[in-house]
């Protein structure tokens, strides 16, 4: 059986970065909501626990808590900030409200010789985000690392295999982090290992098939990464049982509809269907200007679509969709605060007809991508800068108007052949234009203009939970402001967008 690690969610933000953290250590790990019973938890026969961090105060009435009987179940146990916290109080120790640290600190060893610290040096940087700290330790355990914030910065138990820190190893920010989640996986816990996205594959078909059974599928295919691979993996679980339906919905790129409908008749052995609703998304989304109904209408409208479609085929009982995790986390599962609604999660009609069947929910981005060459797709597919599937309709800031889109579309198209030009693509995340509506008095040809505005986003990142502005070549930014100006009429001024991710969001809506 495969080796599983449990990541309890105190309602950390970024609870799944430190599953996809174990994942590339080698281990299968998923997230359960730290509320879960313990009969819940001890039937995933965890081989290792990790409690996540949270926003919380151990000594808030309702403050989330475990089962207490996970405590002496005897399977190792790491817990990250108030997972740590939590592991203080209901061990013994004690918590109090101390001097808050975001950001960088350093933290020092003690001298004292654990497996969870094989390999560290003296002192290193880590990553704080806490306000209460543990004062004093509980029983059995040893101070690990202190730091002038917290003078319990880690601290662990050999003999129960309980371990916890007060910073969070699984941002990038730390030095040394992953050797911690190495050290407790495999120092600590005695894992194995061996997990990767061939394991994915041979554990996902066979769950696909069991779940769906003699049952049809209609995979939603826009044509990106994440629909693709969500494709490939139920394609290979279904084969002829599975049926691709591209809907045009008129957001998309320039040539996309043309390059996605070839791309799956030429390459993928898939079923494919095109549906061209442009009039009638247009038409729902006629006075819209919250983003937040753009997403729902999107979703909603989506689903009609597939469910005539269905209609069309016969019975057809899973509806296929490519939701990640930062879908599902933004869009604000169990405690996790809603940062927007995913037109895939959110803007779900309670009215489903289908089931839905999502292979990749649990995966990030880069996950999914190394599962799209597992499964032998394409380089052109697999290598896709991320497009969302609303698509030019949440880069419009304001009412969605088909002359718009068309300006949106050009500027758009412009970035693109620009960057890929520069030949830097392979060093960025996303790169496209967003129309903010707002309109600015220039200048062009000795004329007094009142045009629109197009702001230039591009970004780096590992995962799209986090992400910083990407510092283009001030001569590369130049040739895109002439470009769009030049090409692009009724635009008359260029910006370029330097928020990271947070406080922003990579798209603007």
């Amino acid at each position: 059986m495969t080796e599983r690690v449990l990541v309890l969610d105190f309602g950390a933000q970024y609870a799944q970065l430190i599953a996809r953290r174990v994942r590339e250590l080698g281990v299968y790990a998923e997230i359960m909501p730290a509320a879960a019973s313990y009969e819940d938890i001890m039937a995933k026969e965890p081989a290792a626990i990790i409690l996540s961090g949270g926003p919380d105060s151990v000594y808030r009435p309702g403050a989330p808590k475990l089962d207490e009987r996970l405590l002496t179940s005897g399977v190792p146990q790491l817990g990250i900030c108030y997972g740590m916290q939590y592991l203080a109080h209901a061990l013994g120790g004690r918590v109090d409200p101390g001097t808050p640290e975001y950001g960088p600190a350093q933290v020092r060893r003690t001298g004292v010789d654990d497996p969870l610290m094989a390999g560290l040096p003296e002192r290193m940087q880590v990553w704080m985000s806490h306000g209460d700290r543990v004062e004093s330790l509980p029983d059995g355990f040893s101070l690990l690392f202190a730091s002038d914030g917290a003078p319990c910065a880690a601290m662990g138990d050999p003999l129960r295999r309980i371990y916890a820190v007060q910073f969070h190893p699984e941002v990038v920010h730390t030095e040394h982090g992953m050797d911690i989640l190495r050290n407790f996986l495999y120092a600590v816990a005695s894992l194995e290992g061996g997990w990767d996205m061939g394991s994915f594959v041979e554990r996902e078909v066979p769950r696909i098939q069991a779940e769906v059974g003699d049952g049809q599928a209609l995979v939603a295919l826009s044509g990106g990464v994440d629909s693709a691979v969500a494709a490939a993996i139920v394609h290979r679980a279904l084969g002829d049982r599975l049926t691709a339906v591209f809907v045009d919905h008129g957001f998309l790129r320039a040539g996309e509809a043309e390059e996605v409908e070839r791309s799956f008749t030429e390459r993928v052995p898939l079923r494919f269907i095109h549906v061209r609703a442009q009039e009638r998304f247009l038409k729902g989304l006629e006075g819209v200007v919250d983003p937040e109904e753009k997403r729902k209408r999107i979703g909603n409208l989506f689903i009609r679509v597939f469910e005539e479609e269905a209609q069309k085929l016969g019975p057809i009982d899973f509806l296929v969709q490519g939701t990640l995790y930062p879908d599902v986390i933004e869009s604000g599962p169990g405690q996790a605060a809603v940062i927007k609604s995913h037109h895939n999660v959110g803007g779900l009609p309670k009215d489903l007809r289908f089931r839905l069947l999502e292979p990749l929910r649990e995966l990030f981005k880069d996950e999914v991508r190394q599962l799209g060459r597992e499964l032998g797709l394409p380089p052109s597919l697999v290598e896709r800068q991320p497009f969302p599937g609303p698509g030019l309709a949440i880069r419009m800031v304001g009412e969605v108007q088909p002359e718009r889109l068309e300006l949106l579309r050009r500027a758009d198209l412009v970035v693109r052949r620009e960057v890929e030009s520069a030949e830097i693509a392979k060093d960025l995340w996303q790169w496209f234009a967003v129309l903010p509506g707002v309109r600015t008095v220039g200048v062009m040809g000795d004329h007094r203009t009142y045009g629109e505005a197009v702001v230039v986003r591009a970004v780096t990142s590992d995962d799209g939970m986090t992400a910083d502005w990407a510092k283009l070549d001030p001569q590369l930014l130049q040739r895109i402001a002439s470009a769009i100006v030049s090409e692009v009429p009724g635009v008359n001024r260029v910006l370029y967008d330097i928020t990271s991710k947070p406080p922003g969001t990579i798209e603007w809506e």
